[in-house]
């Protein structure tokens, strides 16, 4: 048996999930949408709800075809042979995409009479899929398949991220505003010169919703501590900044305290399983003092606030002296900022917690997403570029560590937060582009990370370039391309 792949699992049972759909309901245009309640959020296209009763026979239909170990046949095509043999037979979103880039390889796979393509690799049959889950869910269902949980193979447990639903919702209302449905619609918008109208409208829409926040957290004269948290690259300097500036605009007086200059001396750095230093763990921060200088600015007394000197792995001897004002607010960025244990000694009322990080995506296709936590490697990878002169390899290489803490230290949490920040932006990729070509490229055939860099540019062929000169100095993304007012490189 083949070595368990959970990307591959998951992609040969959503092949047999869709023909399994066509099979019963050939009229339904199904939706693969975000990742949702440890799944996929699936929906169906100009229709409500989908019942229990619809979904029973899905499963049932599922069910035969594993049994039955059909084949899954798999064939090579690229963008022009298809518009010149298929493109009539194509779906509308495939047909756009098709219209709208350069001549790009495709996987087209049959399973019995269906066929559909993915950009990434299947099974070679269904015997393959033998555990999967499908539950209604709001307007749509959630679909679930195994991961490796602590050596073990199975569905992951029942949860219900009600806050990240309704931000799937939001930005699905912003891509209508935007009039941009898949990755053919951008392309086309690009290709026909709207790009910058798109551009503004994106960004516009994220002024409004950091300006709404700020109002709320205004409303609430209790709140004396936004505590802002998110995975790497998620744009968490550039939010904190803008936010601050809401919060001047609104006349408080808004004071910055950073996480990093409340780590432990080196020495003091707990251990990880593998026996490295864990810098990702709540434990390598120093929490009682930052909760003794917390309590004191909020009696309205004088506090220096530690600095952290990460050459010597040891705070600075002389820290920053921080008073809060009358109309003073603190907002700490950090990792561990939705972690009800950071601030044990600090009452919640006086604290709004805030979520961001790249939520979501536009789809290529509606059956083919692209994942959030790639786009935060393309960030990583340009900015690691030019900020740090890593190159491609070197950020690929730590990218594995980095995950592992979010979902240790970062995702079991977000559903603690008040407000929740969606810092994707619809054309991001089209301007990350040529930079992340530029580094990709350099990784020679004997690199481990050779097959994941290729995957990576076989994905960016898909989008039309976007030129970096249209993105606003204030945008979150100018903190990884260069330029940002509030990053410092």
């Amino acid at each position: 048996m083949e070595k368990f792949d959970s990307r591959k699992y998951l992609l040969t049972a959503k092949l047999i999930l869709l023909k399994a759909v066509n099979d019963i309901y050939p009229e339904w245009n199904i939706v693969l949408r975000n990742s949702l309640n440890n799944g996929v959020y699936i929906t169906v296209n100009d229709r409500g709800n989908v019942s229990e009763s619809e979904l029973q026979k899905i499963r049932k239909r599922m069910d035969e075809l594993i049994k039955k170990k059909l084949p899954i046949k798999k064939m090579h095509f690229n963008s022009e042979q298809i518009t010149k043999k298929h493109l009539e037979n194509v779906r509308e979103d495939l047909r756009e995409l098709l219209e709208t880039t350069g001549i790009i390889s495709f996987f087209i796979y049959e399973l019995d009479d269906y066929r559909t393509y993915f950009i990434e690799e299947l099974y070679e049959d269904t015997s393959f899929v033998d555990m999967y889950e499908v539950y209604s869910y709001d307007e749509g269902f959630i679909f679930k398949t195994p991961k490796e949980i602590k050596g073990i193979i199975q569905i992951p447990r029942m949860i219900d991220d009600k806050k990240l639903a309704k931000v799937y919702k939001e930005s699905s209302k912003w891509n209508d505003i935007m009039n941009v449905s898949c990755l053919g619609s951008l392309n086309r918008i690009n290709l026909e010169g709207n790009i910058i109208e798109l551009i503004r409208v994106n960004e516009a829409l994220h002024n409004k919703k950091i300006a709404k926040i700020a109002e709320k957290i205004i409303e609430d004269k209790d709140i004396k501590i936004i505590t802002i948290a998110g995975p790497s690259s998620s744009g968490k300097t550039t939010f904190s900044n803008r936010l601050k500036l809401q919060l001047l605009a609104s006349e408080l007086k808004p004071e910055m305290i950073s996480l990093d200059d409340y780590y432990l001396p080196r020495y003091d750095i707990p251990l990880d399983e593998d026996g490295k230093k864990d810098f990702e763990s709540i434990a390598a921060l120093d929490t009682e003092l930052l909760n003794q200088n917390l309590k004191s600015l909020l009696l309205g007394e004088e506090v220096e606030i530690p600095r952290y000197d990460f050459n010597t792995g040891t705070r600075k001897e002389i820290g920053v002296p921080m008073k809060l004002s009358e109309d003073g607010i603190i907002i700490i960025e950090g990792i561990h900022g939705l972690n009800d244990s950071l601030l044990e000694g600090i009452s919640l009322s006086h604290v709004s917690k805030i979520y961001i990080s790249c939520l979501t995506q536009l789809n290529i296709d509606s059956h083919n997403r692209v994942k959030t936590s790639m786009v935060r490697k393309l960030r990583r990878i340009v900015r690691d570029s030019i900020s740090r002169n890593f190159d491609a390899e070197e950020t690929l290489e730590m990218w594995d560590r980095v995950r592992k803490g979010e979902s240790k230290n970062i995702f079991p949490y977000q559903e603690n937060a008040d407000i929740i920040f969606d810092t994707s932006l619809a054309y991001e990729i089209g301007v990350l582009k040529p930079a992340v070509e530029r580094e990709l490229i350099k990784i020679r055939m004997d690199s481990p990370h050779y097959r994941e860099a290729r995957k990576l540019l076989r994905i960016l062929s898909y989008f039309t370039i976007i030129s970096e000169r249209y993105v606003p100095d204030e945008s979150i993304l100018k903190e990884f391309i260069g330029g940002s007012y509030f990053y410092n490189y």
